[in-house]
């Protein structure tokens, strides 16, 4: 703990605050993305963005895979279970994220489908075993860092022969769709939206190093410090980027030094690329087509590809009404400017993904900072 209580310290918090205060110039504005939706929760838990001065300004990036997955998938998902009669794993932020007509994993099964919670992807292969006359479909989600216990799992079911396990592949990866964002309208000049700057993603730093986003600082001229996930990690990578913007530097920095290095982990790396190879391109929730920005498997493992396995039909798959999520997630909008935020959408009546996911934009809102918007938005200061 005390290992942990160093990057929470206030008085260490209070300086860095009073140093970001003095290094910001009064005259210009700082807006600085954060990809990652753990580090959205860590502003608004620990009170970061109340630290900043008036001029620093956190975007919200696309924050999880579960946030991202667009609708389509998800009724594929769902569709797996209903029409093919598979068992579908799935982890646990997957089953109540709303797909078309608010239909949703966990009401398949109160509806009859055989969709069972996992802890890892061990625990799909056990499944597997213990039903050899049942096909077993494990929902493979996540970006760079859930990735390796996929391939892992693909690889030990081919070791055992087991026939009746596949994949049903939603991997993505993190630095095409940083590229996709600088490219969008939405952040050319004029657009709807600004960024200065990229708090880069640190679980996903720890597989892939901070090499990968080299190319997004230099072809696009912003700069990208790999941040941590404690409130001290933020306040620290805040000011790195503040210092970049004012020297008119692009870099990649990395002040997460404790956990990830430039080349990242190159024995989960190996595993990866020995099992999946790169989509030409993959749907987005909030960003549309993206391409190279997913995984598929291999030809050698395509007999555990759930999508080569069994057909799921085309539909016409439907967002939420009203719901914001797809501006929320590309940073141009933020949770309170959806008019179902808080009304109509909740955590017990979500609407949408960003609402769902442990790590949503719209989840932390309401988690931290419903209250201090309300507060400020009644002239009660920030």
């Amino acid at each position: 703990m005390k290992y942990i209580d160093a990057f929470r310290d206030r008085s260490l918090a209070m300086g860095l605050a009073a140093r970001i205060a003095r290094e910001a110039q009064p005259d210009r504005h700082y807006h600085f993305m954060e990809f990652c939706g753990g580090h959205t929760h860590a502003i608004f838990r620990y009170g970061v963005a109340d630290l900043m001065p008036a001029n620093v300004h956190f975007v919200h990036g696309p924050g999880c895979p579960v946030c991202v997955l667009p609708v389509r998938r998800l009724d594929d998902a769902i569709e797996l279970a209903e029409r093919h009669g598979v068992i579908l794993c799935t982890y646990g932020d997957m089953m109540r994220v709303p797909g078309s007509h608010r239909r949703s994993l966990i009401g398949a099964r109160a509806g009859g489908a055989d969709i069972r919670m996992v802890y890892s992807t061990m625990d799909a292969l056990a499944i597997a075993r213990q039903n050899p006359h049942r096909n077993v479909v494990f929902f493979a989600i996540g970006f760079e860092t859930t990735t390796p216990p996929t391939a892992v799992a693909v690889l030990e079911a081919e070791r055992e022969g087991l026939t009746n396990f596949f994949v049903f592949c939603n991997h993505v990866l993190t630095p095409p769709a940083i590229a996709h964002i600088l490219d969008s309208a939405d952040f050319a000049p004029g657009g709807a939206a600004r960024i200065d700057g990229f708090l880069g993603p640190s679980h996903v730093s720890a597989v892939i190093g901070s090499r990968p986003y080299e190319a997004a600082a230099a072809n696009y001229n912003k700069p990208v410090v790999i941040c941590g996930f404690e409130p001290l990690d933020v306040m620290q990578s805040v000011l790195m980027l503040i210092r970049q913007v004012n020297e008119g530097r692009a870099e990649v920095e990395n002040e997460y030094r404790r956990v990830v290095t430039r080349d990242g982990n190159l024995k989960a790396q190996a595993l990866v690329e020995r099992v999946f190879e790169t989509r030409e391109s993959f749907e987005w929730r909030g960003l549309g087509m993206v391409g190279r920005s997913a995984l598929q498997l291999r030809s050698p493992y395509a007999g555990f590809d759930a999508e080569k396995r069994f057909e799921c039909r085309p539909k016409q798959s439907r967002e939420v009404k009203s719901c914001e999520c797809p501006s929320i997630l590309r940073g141009v909008k933020k949770p309170t400017d959806c008019k179902l935020f808080g009304t109509a959408c909740t955590p017990d009546t979500p609407m949408g993904s960003c609402m769902v996911s442990s790590e949503g934009a719209c989840a932390a809102y309401w988690t931290y900072g419903r209250f201090r918007t309300a507060k400020a938005a009644a002239g009660g200061g920030a």
